[in-house]
């Protein structure tokens, strides 16, 4: 079963999309694989304590996207394959990638210096 453990609800973005990230992050970190049951919407709702509806919309976009499989009266499972991985990872990285660089710019940073910061980063993470 898919743990939400540790999830942590945060004050900026919509819910049912920081359920989504947390899914995919899960995913592409290689702690969910496939054929995982992910909680039914009525105890995800009562775990996170966010309205049903909120749950039904993340699985409802989540299901759209091949990532769970559900079916009307039965249990939802994860549907995870290889490419899947790879799609959501890359997915994943340019999205923060971007987040970073628009960042760096905001700071006035120049690109040589956003280099070397992603250096020193990289080499004592």
């Amino acid at each position: 079963m898919v743990s939400f453990e540790k999830f942590v609800l945060e004050d900026s973005g919509p819910i049912y999309m920081q359920i989504i990230r947390y899914i995919k992050q899960g995913i592409a970190a290689g702690v969910i694989g496939g054929q995982e049951e992910v909680p039914s919407r009525r105890a995800l709702s009562a775990l996170l304590g966010v309205n049903p509806n909120t749950i039904q919309k993340a699985y409802h976009l989540l299901e759209e996207e091949g990532i769970i499989v559900s079916r009307s009266g039965a249990k939802s499972y994860t549907c995870v394959e290889d490419q899947t991985v790879e799609r959501i990872r890359m997915e994943l990285l340019a999205g923060d990638t971007q987040a970073w660089v628009k960042a760096m710019k905001r700071l006035g940073m120049s690109k040589e210096e956003a280099y070397a910061l992603a250096d020193r980063a990289w080499e004592n993470p």
